[in-house]
């Protein structure tokens, strides 16, 4: 019982150091080239050219859900009609989901093209 007390502060506390030093050596990072008097256009250099997050999240959310959808579908289907068993469901529905990110990561090149 008290080993699973301890595991959760131990995760919630890795990820708070990982973000803190991200955070903190990106920081120490941009005052060092701001003393040694580098422009600060640098900072923001190639995020111009991406499509906002917004649009990707909801891009690659649709599509994975629908490729759930298709594998849950394809799952019964093969289910039904051969003697595969249970074991035919989480496989497909595995495979569409990543198959479906594929093409969403693929989209997504293609918005920050435009």
């Amino acid at each position: 019982m008290g080993s699973e007390l301890i595991i959760i502060p131990i995760i919630f506390g890795a990820i708070f150091g990982v973000f803190y030093l991200y955070f903190s050596t990106r920081n120490k990072e941009r005052l060092a080239l701001i003393e040694k008097g580098a422009d600060a256009s640098i900072f923001v250099k190639g995020r111009t050219q991406t499509a906002p997050i917004w649009k990707v999240l909801i891009l690659n959310l649709a599509l994975l859900l629908m490729g759930i959808g298709i594998g849950i579908f394809l799952a019964t289907a093969l289910y039904n009609n051969t003697n595969l068993g249970e074991e035919v469901y989480p496989a497909t529905i595995f495979l569409t989901a990543g198959a479906s990110l594929f093409i969403g990561f693929n989209m997504t090149k293609n918005l920050d093209k435009e």
